[in-house]
């Protein structure tokens, strides 16, 4: 069985009290090493001080019982040290020819029997030696530290040997119990920062686990869970993405089950037609024969631009169904407007002409106007206008563009205004013209893949004006919808 890998909760909050009981133990032994050596230095200048006292006492001091100079190195060690109050953790002590004379503190006497003292002192007392000798013994009382300084008086053949000497781990006994002291807070403060990281670790990647059961949730059938985004960092970000993404998977989902119910609904009657005239052919009969390979033509090439047209549909829902660019809309007027002439035998004109560029996809526009004109055309006779403009203007939004085909048909009612837009629908209007119902369903679609939209209103002349507008300046389309299919459609299924 495979052990459980560490969380990432668990990882943070392992890597945060780790680095910081390195800080707190950098920190402490960095301390303790800068105290203990201002404590060693302490020592040192101590003993240059006590040994500069003695020379000068030696040098030019007198005795106080003669008044006179100094007439042994004892009696001048035995002065010394009277003037000389040791520190807390320091004592001296005086040898004359290698045999102790006296100790104080007293108590501290056994320092005498020291082997290494002895040694020390012994090798120090020569009367031409003027060596200070410096050892640091360990001793019942802990590591001491001393100084033999040599002690002579001129005209005088003894030797005496003046001993300074501290106790190390004595005077070192407060830094330490500091050190003990930090040690135990530093050990209390981790526990604590440990338990304040794991409650505040768990509440920052609170998301994340909403996150992984929001994904565990999710099935092909159910794409409606949603994560809840409560901050705007980083992990905020992160749910509102993963919601964008899902948001984009339940469309395109929804989407390819339209584009499947859609083309099952168109496809099944052509398809009824098709096998229908087949089982009824009669092989034998030339007639029969062509006339049912031209109905079956005509079936198949409406259903071919049923297909291509619900492919189409399907592409608008993707990011790159529209390429803006910068587009000269005067000359896209032009040049729609010629190619619409070439639909049918009606007055042509240009309405409005906007000399500006904007930004806009020219192909998709072209598509758009072009299926426009075809309504116009099917719906209109040979003495009918039908009209194109385009017009800039200033709008709540900012700089708008409008676009539109009227023409002088017979229009379309109020109340069919926003149900002729539906995949499929087909307007009252009609008189049975041929058509599939998706070419103003593909209009809307690219007006919204420009961020704008497109509606139909009542021309002035009479007939139907439909208008597209969108931002002059590009901006960012909200995202293209599907379109709702029309309740009449969905009846019919």
């Amino acid at each position: 069985m495979s052990l459980r890998r560490p969380s990432v909760r668990a990882k943070v909050v392992t890597v945060v009290v780790a680095v910081t009981a390195i800080g707190l133990l950098a920190t402490g032994l960095l301390t303790h090493a800068i105290q203990s050596q201002q404590i060693m230095d302490d020592i040192s200048e101590d003993f240059d001080q006590e040994i500069g006292e003695l020379q000068q006492l030696a040098k030019n001091g007198v005795d106080p019982e003669t008044g006179e100079e100094f007439r042994g190195a004892g009696r001048l060690m035995s002065v010394a040290m009277e003037r000389n109050v040791p520190g807390a953790n320091e004592m001296f002590v005086s040898y004359l020819d290698g045999t102790h004379q006296q100790s104080s503190p007293p108590a501290m006497g056994r320092f005498v029997e020291e082997s290494a003292v002895v040694q020390a002192v012994v090798e120090g007392l020569t009367p031409q030696s003027e060596r200070t000798v410096q050892r640091e013994i360990d001793t019942e009382i802990g590591r001491v530290w001393f100084v033999v300084v040599p002690v002579t008086v001129p005209d005088r053949d003894e030797v005496g040997a003046y001993v300074m000497a501290s106790a190390l781990d004595r005077a070192l006994r407060a830094e330490t119990d500091v050190m003990r002291t930090y040690a135990i807070v530093c050990s209390v403060a981790l526990v604590l920062l440990g338990l304040f990281a794991w409650l505040v670790v768990s509440r920052l990647l609170r998301p994340l686990r909403q996150l992984s059961s929001t994904a565990t949730r999710v099935t092909e059938t159910d794409l409606s869970q949603r994560v809840p985004v409560a901050t705007d960092d980083d992990l905020g970000e992160l749910a509102g993405a993963f919601n964008t993404m899902l948001d984009r998977l339940s469309m395109a989902i929804e989407t390819q089950r339209q584009f499947l119910d859609d083309a099952g609904h168109e496809l099944r009657t052509p398809l009824t037609v098709l096998r229908g005239h087949l089982e009824v052919l009669d092989p034998d009969d030339p007639a029969d024969v062509r006339e049912t390979r031209d109905l079956l033509l005509d079936e198949t090439s409406r259903m071919g631009q049923i297909v291509e047209e619900l492919v189409l549909l399907a592409k608008a829902e993707r990011a790159d169904f529209v390429t803006p660019a910068r587009v000269d809309l005067g000359r896209l007027t032009d040049d729609v407007h010629d190619k619409a002439r070439a639909l049918g035998a009606r007055r042509w004109v240009v309405d409005a002409r906007a000399d500006v560029e904007v930004v806009a996809d020219a192909h998709r526009l072209t598509q758009a106007v072009l299926q426009l004109a075809d309504n116009a055309v099917k719906f209109t006779g040979p003495d009918d206008e039908v009209g194109i403009g385009t017009q800039v203007f200033d709008g709540s939004a900012g700089r708008q563009v409008r676009l539109w085909v009227r023409d002088t048909g017979p229009g379309v009612p109020p109340d069919e205004a926003e149900r002729i837009f539906d995949r499929f629908a087909r307007g009252s209007t009609t008189g049975g013209a041929p058509g599939s119902g998706l070419g103003l369903a593909i209009v809307r679609a690219i007006a919204q893949g420009h961020g704008g939209d497109v509606a139909v209103e009542r021309s002035d002349g009479g007939g139907a004006r439909f208008v597209m507008t969108w931002p002059a300046d590009g901006a960012a389309p909200s995202g293209t919808q599907p379109t709702a299919r029309s309740a009449a459609t969905e009846e019919a299924r």
